[in-house]
């Protein structure tokens, strides 16, 4: 790490490398402090590569120059064809000259995994070794050419001292102090893994549609053995998913997923042994929330996808990274659609995508799907790249329909397998088999910003014209916006309260465009941009008495839920803004929705959830107000009791219908438990925490264990069951996060900051493991009242830590810094506080470049 000025990488100054790679042959030999590793490399030159620059050295003139990355690196011995070198030294990694023709680099380095804390490269987890490499990790195992497009078969050796010793592909040899194993699928340095320790595998088997066997094992430590079977049934239900719905099989004997407690990300998808952080793959109904459940479920099958959108198909370069995520987290989520519910898990899609992904485009980090540049490519694993791209596949699949896209992806699939490949190449097959031009839809890929969408009506002699204008706000870099292709799929609802027109697909290709329903015998109530058919703001002139119809009659589950919402937005800004009382109509119209027992009880859950202090200051910001965050949350505190003495007379009768019996994770169970325990948080404010107590003491599941705590501490109770459930749990790391993440998150705006750094001080607290500072931090952060706090102190002590975690992991700071995006929204004081921090955060000697990128493009705002 340095503070000299941070290369910048261009897509136009993409050039293949100058060798192809025929195969690899490393050995570990581990130690915590002094790993070695030997590497066998054969290269050929690349026919598809430029001229490159002839050697400097008279003894080698038929040569080249050739460049392996590597950082962190000790180098012990260096050889080509046999013959000892000796490298030069440059940025970025070495330099040597080397034969214009096959040759094999030879090449042994030393590594220290104990004490390299950015969990990048070779590290250690509580005596375990583990690799992360994607993006550009594996540069610190040894020298090699860590790009994508660089795609080789690999056979590795492990030798230690530990009982499991894991890598790619098929076990080729075992024995006393050793493994080997052999990868025939050639695949880019950034999929390479590698695990050793003392661990225990959970077992399990899948057979194949062709009837090949393939042995499936979770691989955790001693004790965790039975938080396993969840993640395991997970597995073996996407790979049948993915034979059912994309025709993909799995391609090696043997599948391994190990939990690792220190880990910067979710989970990665190294071919044949996905490495996991512990919190995504260990679940049991005593330390696990249905949502913990939900989530290690979608999370598992994320990284098996990748078995196919990622790993045999991979990207080109680093720019093309929503190739796979965004593919990847379409197919999860759909598979997760399938296996819980289609019109809920949409509409979190989207309350997670106007989260993070709006907020993103909205402000300084805004940035194309696909980037043209980039300083540090860690800092680009973003909303844009995995939601918005997931995103831009819904999008395409809509336009072109079913069939095709499932022709599409067969010849995408056939075309590409062993390839590194681009936006274009994948765009190409949906072209041939839709036989259309996609050329203006891949302007989502390069555009940046979310469009906003305005909206007006016109009703004449039973016709009906809708007319649309899109235009997309300025973003860095990005000042001029084409129109882009937007599917609005769009229904009528008649006004008796029945679809006279079931949804129809408008394809919007310019400026401004007009869609016309004709003979229509009274005029209806338009539903538009059901399941919310592309990624874009709708402006549209419509009343109250209207979002309400729409609430009780629209056919389509998003718009429903979308118009109560709607309804609860305009009652908070009202509040707000001019300290109105809230409107009858949104309180008659959600008790309307709770007793409605037809619908789906997570459907009724979200539909009772009321808009993020977040999303109602972006609100303000749209309306032209500067929003006071303490302002925020008094309203919606107010409404929420209100909510509560509203509904007072049905609350009971919920909480008691909904109990579920003996806890099972399905959908049924967790869509009753989480409108349960939604009803138990207004409950709470009305007998003073009596029926949440009550729950707590006798739940024998974490859902109803932490949602009655939760229920407690929103209605500022709960300090004995907080100590009771730290005493239960003090043993256990993944529940004891939990602990750390309530008290923050449901703690009072000027109290907020206080009780992390207080949490910061506690024994169990450490800025080493991402889940436990994020636990902490990421909860002050999404305190919205609590982290913007007149005082500033969240802002100063989030800068602090944010400071010394650099030194040790630059990744998770990076991430973390994203904390002040949107800073400009606030006001003038607020702002000198947080630029003041940012810019104390920028001086920091040594700091990383992954920082120094994202709050440079911070401040830029």
């Amino acid at each position: 790490m340095n503070n000299a000025a941070p290369q910048t990488i261009f897509l136009k100054d993409y050039k293949p490398f100058d060798y192809t790679i025929d195969s690899v042959e490393l050995t570990f030999k581990l130690h915590p402090t002094a790993t070695r590793v030997r590497s066998k490399i054969v290269f050929s030159p690349n026919p598809k590569a430029p001229e490159s620059s002839p050697v400097t050295s008279p003894e080698a003139s038929e040569g080249k120059r050739f460049f392996l990355h590597g950082e962190e690196l000790r180098l012990i011995s260096a050889a080509i064809d046999g013959a000892s070198v000796t490298p030069r030294e440059v940025a970025g990694g070495i330099e040597v000259d080397a034969p214009d023709a096959p040759f094999v680099w030879e090449a042994e380095v030393e590594i220290s995994p104990e004490t390299n804390t950015a969990l990048e490269g070779l590290y250690m987890s509580n005596g375990m070794y583990c690799t992360q490499c994607e993006a550009e990790g594996f540069r610190k195992i040894t020298y090699y050419p860590d790009r994508p497009d660089v795609m080789a078969t690999f056979t590795v050796r492990v030798e230690g001292d530990l009982p499991v010793l894991l890598s790619n592909g098929n076990p080729v040899e075992r024995g006393e102090g050793f493994a080997v194993w052999h990868d025939p699928w050639p695949k880019p340095s950034y999929l390479f893994a590698l695990v050793a320790g003392d661990l225990v595998n959970h077992p399990g088997a899948f057979t194949t549609k062709s009837g090949k066997k393939v042995e499936l094992n979770i691989w955790v430590r001693p004790g965790d053995e039975g938080k396993c079977a969840f993640g395991m049934q997970a597995l073996k239900d996407s790979m049948k998913w993915d034979e059912d719905t994309y025709g993909r099989e799995y391609d090696l004997d043997i599948f391994n997923i190990v939990a690792v407690d220190d880990f910067n990300m979710g989970a990665m998808e190294n071919k044949g042994l996905n490495i996991f952080n512990s919190s995504c793959v260990l679940a049991s109904k005593e330390t696990s929330t249905d949502a913990n459940f939900e989530r290690i479920e979608g999370i598992i099958a994320h990284e098996y996808f990748h078995n196919w959108t990622g790993n045999r198909i991979t990207c080109r370069d680093w720019f093309q990274l929503c190739l796979k995520e965004g593919l990847t987290v379409y197919r999860d989520q759909m598979f997760s659609g399938d296996m819980r519910s289609h019109a809920v898990k949409r509409i979190e899609e989207v309350l997670t995508l106007r989260a993070r992904q709006f907020r993103e485009d909205n402000g300084p980090l805004a940035h194309p799907v696909r980037p043209e540049s980039f300083v540090e490519i860690n800092n680009f694993y973003t909303a844009t790249v995995y939601e918005k791209g997931a995103e831009i596949i819904g999008m395409l699949r809509r336009l072109i329909g079913d069939e095709a896209y499932r022709k599409g992806c067969d010849l995408y699939f056939e075309r590409h397998d062993g390839e590194a490949v681009t936006i274009e190449d994948w765009l190409a097959s949906f072209e041939e088999v839709a036989g259309r031009n996609l050329a203006q839809f891949k302007q989502w890929y390069s555009q940046a910003g979310t469009p906003r969408l305005k909206m007006s009506e016109n009703w004449e002699d039973g016709t009906l014209t809708l007319t649309f204008t899109q235009t997309t706000p300025p973003t860095p870099g990005q000042s001029e916006k084409k129109p882009q292709v937007i599917p609005i799929a769009t229904g009528l609802i008649g006004p008796n309260g029945d679809e006279v027109v079931p949804t129809t697909v408008l394809e919007m290709t310019e400026a401004t465009q007009s869609f016309t329903f004709e003979g229509l015998g009274a005029r209806p109530v338009a539903s538009v941009l059901r399941d919310f058919s592309a990624p874009v703001i709708l402006e549209r002139e419509i009343d109250n008495d209207t979002r309400a119809f729409l609430l009780a009659h629209d056919t389509d589950p998003f718009q429903k839920w979308e118009m109560g919402r709607a309804l609860a937005k305009d009652t908070l800004i009202s509040m707000i803004v001019k300290d109105t009382k809230p409107s009858f109509a949104y309180l008659d119209a959600i008790k309307s929705v709770l007793a409605d027992d037809t619908l789906d009880p997570a459907f009724r859950t979200l539909s009772l959830g009321l808009p993020s202090q977040d999303d109602l200051a972006q609100s303000l910001v749209d309306a032209g107000v500067v929003p006071d965050p303490q302002r925020i949350y008094d309203a919606r505190e107010k409404l929420r009791h209100l909510l509560a003495d509203h509904l007072h007379d049905v609350l009971p009768a919920l909480y008691k219908e909904n109990e579920t019996g003996a806890f099972v994770p399905d959908a049924e169970g967790s869509g009753k438990r989480s409108l349960r325990l939604a009803v138990l948080g207004l409950l709470s404010l009305q007998d003073s925490g009596v029926t949440a107590k009550a729950l707590y003491k006798r739940a024998d599941n974490m859902t109803e264990q932490a949602g009655s705590l939760q229920a407690l501490l929103a209605a500022g109770l709960g300090a004995d069951e907080l100590q009771a459930f730290e005493a239960q749990w003090k043993d256990d790391r993944l529940v004891m996060d939990k602990w750390f993440m309530m008290q923050v998150s449901f703690a009072a705006p000027d109290k907020a900051a206080e009780l992390a750094e207080a949490l910061s001080q506690h024994p169990a607290f450490t800025n080493r493991n991402p889940n436990r500072f994020r636990a902490v931090f990421g909860a002050l952060t999404a305190n919205h009242a609590g982290f913007h706090h007149a005082s500033g102190a969240a802002y100063r002590l989030l800068a602090d830590h944010l400071i010394a975690l650099d030194a040790l992991n630059p990744q998770t700071t990076a991430r973390m810094s994203g904390a002040f995006e949107t800073w400009t929204r606030y006001d003038a004081d607020r702002q000198a506080m947080i630029r003041a921090e940012l810019e104390r955060i920028l001086a920091t000697p040594n700091l990383s470049r992954d920082t120094t990128e994202m709050v440079t493009r911070i401040l830029s705002a």
